[in-house]
């Protein structure tokens, strides 16, 4: 995906009624590390946290269904966003330390994914996103 730079790299693993939220910045510092309610005012208050670091990339694993509200979000406050397809995401996590397939784990691999290896991400159109 040829982006411009970003400075932060916003990795969400999306869930049905909870979503993990890793933000990290360009050295991998994690600027935000927790769980977020799918909701679009726990949504807004996040991706509002990690815009004041500059410009944010959000990076989901899927792009259908329970991703549609992130984002939609992330779109509405006009920051970009991408996907990470499975399969990548899968052999992807194999190179990290662990193997426990947990959320907070699994949104630090789709951000620093997106930081260290972008060419890994997908464009995601808006027709994707429903």
């Amino acid at each position: 995906m040829d982006e411009p730079r970003f400075d932060v790299f916003c990795g969400i693993d999306v869930g049905k009624h909870k979503h993990h939220v890793t933000g990290l910045d360009c050295s991998g510092r994690r600027l935000l590390d927790r769980g977020i309610v799918n909701d679009e005012q726990a949504l807004r208050v996040a991706f509002s946290q990690l815009a004041e670091r500059g410009r944010v990339l959000v990076v989901v694993d899927q792009v259908s269904g329970i991703a549609a509200l992130p984002l939609a979000v992330a779109r509405d406050l006009g920051l970009a966003v991408a996907y990470l397809p499975g399969l990548t995401m899968r052999r992807l996590a194999d190179l990290y330390p662990g193997t426990d397939k947990t959320d907070p784990r699994d949104a630090f691999i789709i951000a620093d994914a997106a930081r260290t290896l972008p060419h890994t991400l997908r464009p995601v159109s808006r027709d994707e996103a429903t």
